[in-house]
């Protein structure tokens, strides 16, 4: 699956001339690596975010949020989010 490249835009923007943050293509989509961890990614119109397995609850209970399953088994600490979870 191809991932927008207007979203990948906008977390580009969000995190402005931080120079520690790489782009790497994974998922068949773009992951923005922290570290060498991914932080953030994008997935056709659905942000990938790194959560944490302590904030992953409350996570889950936001709107738009739902587990991140690309495997077919939930990745605890990551979730998807939805266009309208994210939307100005």
């Amino acid at each position: 699956m191809a991932y927008s490249e207007q979203v990948a835009d906008r977390v580009r923007a969000a995190f402005g001339e931080r120079t520690e943050v790489r782009e790497q293509k994974m998922f068949g989509g773009i992951a923005f690596m922290l570290a060498g961890n991914m932080c953030i990614g994008v997935l056709g119109e659905t942000l990938m975010a790194r959560v944490g397995p302590e904030q992953y609850g409350d996570a889950l209970a936001q709107p738009f949020a739902r587990p991140m399953d690309f495997t077919g088994r939930s990745m605890r600490g990551f979730v998807y989010v939805e266009p309208e979870g994210f939307a100005d």
